[in-house]
C-alpha cells in the first residue's frame, strides 16, 4: 500500500528555508572579551579611583609577598668571611649553631667565635664588624627607614671587634658599636678598634680613620668624648674615661698589594728572599712584623722584631700570604696594625705557558719604559703594577713609577686566559 500526497486544488504549496553561519568558540570569546573591556573602560572613566584602589590590592596580593621576601632578605646583617670556629645563636633559638657565610643575622641574634677565628659581618648600609677570635657579641640594631637612613649596631660582652663605615646613603644613618656601660657612634668612612675584658674591667676604643664619639653613663651622669684618627678613648669599669694619642701605624710600602715574587728556576721557594719594607712612625722605637696565611692573622707564619724600616726573611713555602707591621714606642706602647697586604710566593717552571716577550728596557731619567709583546688577553703585572693599555695584538708600552738610583729588580708576571703563566726578571741600572 503507497502513501501518496496529494494538493488540494486551489491551495498552493509553502516551500521553508533555513539560513545559518557558522561561529567558533574563538570568535564568541573575542566578542565577549571586547565587551567586557568595553564596559570596564566606561567604568574607569566614571568611577577612576576605585579601579586604582583594585590593582594596588591585585599586584600586591600577586607579588606582595615575593617583593616583601625580597626586602627583608636585602636588608639583613650576613656572615661574609669566616675562619675557624664561630656559631650564631638565633633569637628564635636556644642552641648554638655552626655559622655558615651567607648566614643572615636578625636583632637579638648572638655570635660567638673560638680562639684563632674570626667572622666579617655586613650590614646593608654598608658597615662591616669584624669579630676577633674568643669574642661573644648580640647583633644590637638593624634598622632600614623609608627614607634610607640606616641604624647599625652591636654589643660587645667579651673580646674586639673592628667596624669600618662606608658613605652612608642617607645623612641621619648611624653604626654604633657598645660594650660595659658605654656606646660609640662610629661616622661614615671611618674605622675602629674596640676592645672589652669584663674579667679585667678594662675597655678602650682606637680611631684608625675618621672621628667616633663615645658616650658612658655613669652614676656621675652621662660623659660623652669626641675621638679623632690615633686617638684612643680607655677606662675601667665605673670609671671615668681617658682620651689620648696614640701611635699612627706604620705605612707597608714592599711587597706591594697583590705582588707575586718569583724564585729563580727550579729553585726552592723557601730559599727565596721575601723583602718587607714600610715608612717609618715617628716616637717609635721597634716595629713588629707577622706574616699569615689568613687575612686576619689567625695563622701566624713569621712573627718578627726589629729597629728599622725593612726586613729580609727567607723559609717560606710557595702559597699566598698576608703581612702587616705595628710601630712600638719607648714606654712600649703599641700601634693598632697597618693596612693589611697579599702577596704571593712561587716557583718559576722551567718552561713559560705563555707568551711573553721583553724588550731591551729604555731608561728616560728615574723613569723605566718596558716595552714587549703578550697574548690578546692577557693580564700583565710590572713591579706589582697593572699593565693597562694592552693592544689587541698584545703589543704593549709600560712606564715605571719614579725608581731612585742604583740598581732594581723589576718582576714582570702574566697570565692568559687559560690559565697559564709567565715570567721575566729584568735589572734596571738608574744612573
Amino acid at each position: 500500500m503507497t502513501d501518496e500526497q496529494h494538493t488540494e486544488p486551489g491551495k498552493e504549496k509553502h516551500r521553508v528555508e533555513v539560513y545559518w553561519t557558522t561561529v567558533t568558540y574563538k570568535t564568541v570569546a573575542v566578542y565577549l572579551v571586547t565587551v567586557f573591556a568595553t564596559i570596564l573602560a566606561v567604568l574607569y572613566l566614571i568611577f577612576p579611583d576605585h579601579f586604582a584602589d583594585a590593582g594596588r590590592k591585585f599586584r600586591d596580593t600577586v607579588g606582595g609577598k615575593k617583593d616583601e621576601g625580597l626586602a627583608a632578605t636585602a636588608n639583613k646583617a650576613r656572615f661574609v668571611n669566616l675562619d675557624g670556629k664561630v656559631e650564631v645563636k638565633k633569637v628564635t633559638s636556644v642552641q648554638w649553631a655552626a655559622a655558615n657565610p651567607g648566614t643572615t643575622l636578625d636583632k637579638g641574634d648572638l655570635i660567638r667565635t673560638g680562639g684563632d677565628s674570626f667572622a666579617r659581618i655586613t650590614f646593608p648600609d654598608g658597615s662591616t664588624y669584624t669579630v676577633k677570635s674568643d669574642t661573644l657579641i648580640t647583633v644590637e640594631e638593624n634598622m632600614v627607614a623609608q627614607d634610607r637612613s640606616t641604624t647599625v649596631g652591636v654589643h660587645i660582652s667579651s673580646g674586639a671587634v673592628d667596624l669600618a663605615t662606608g658613605t652612608f646613603e642617607a645623612p641621619n644613618s648611624r653604626a654604633e658599636v657598645s660594650f660595659e656601660n658605654a656606646r660609640a657612634a662610629v661616622r661614615e668612612n671611618s674605622r675602629v678598634a674596640v676592645r672589652s675584658d669584663p674579667e679585667t674591667k678594662q675597655h678602650e676604643l682606637t680611631v684608625a680613620q675618621g672621628t667616633a664619639q663615645v658616650e658612658q653613663r655613669t652614676e656621675r651622669g652621662t660623659e660623652r668624648v669626641e675621638l679623632g684618627r690615633y686617638e684612643r678613648v680607655s677606662f675601667t669599669t665605673g670609671s671615668p674615661m681617658v682620651k689620648a694619642q696614640v701611635l699612627a701605624p706604620p705605612e707597608p710600602t714592599r711587597p706591594t698589594q697583590y705582588q707575586p715574587i718569583m724564585g729563580e728556576a727550579g729553585q726552592d721557594p723557601k730559599r727565596t728572599p721575601v723583602r718587607f719594607e714600610w715608612k717609618g712612625v715617628t716616637g717609635a722605637a721597634a716595629y713588629e712584623l707577622k706574616v699569615s696565611t689568613s687575612s686576619m692573622f689567625a695563622n701566624v707564619v713569621l712573627e718578627r722584631r726589629t729597629s728599622g724600616t725593612s726586613l729580609e726573611v727567607t723559609g717560606l713555602a710557595a702559597g699566598d700570604y698576608f703581612w702587616a707591621v705595628r710601630a712600638v714606642d719607648a714606654q712600649k706602647r703599641v700601634s693598632e696594625p697597618s693596612e693589611t697586604y697579599k702577596f704571593t710566593l712561587a716557583a718559576q717552571g722551567k718552561a713559560e705557558e705563555m707568551l711573553l716577550e721583553i724588550s731591551e728596557p729604555q731608561v728616560h731619567g728615574n723613569l723605566v719604559e718596558i716595552v714587549g709583546r703578550t697574548e690578546p688577553g692577557a693580564t700583565l703585572l710590572i713591579g706589582g703594577q697593572p699593565v693597562g693599555n694592552i693592544q689587541p695584538d698584545g703589543r704593549f708600552r709600560h712606564f715605571t713609577p719614579p725608581l731612585a738610583r742604583g740598581t732594581h729588580q723589576i718582576l714582570i708576571t702574566g697570565q692568559n686566559r687559560r690559565g697559564g703563566m709567565a715570567f721575566k726578571r729584568i735589572t734596571i741600572v738608574i744612573p
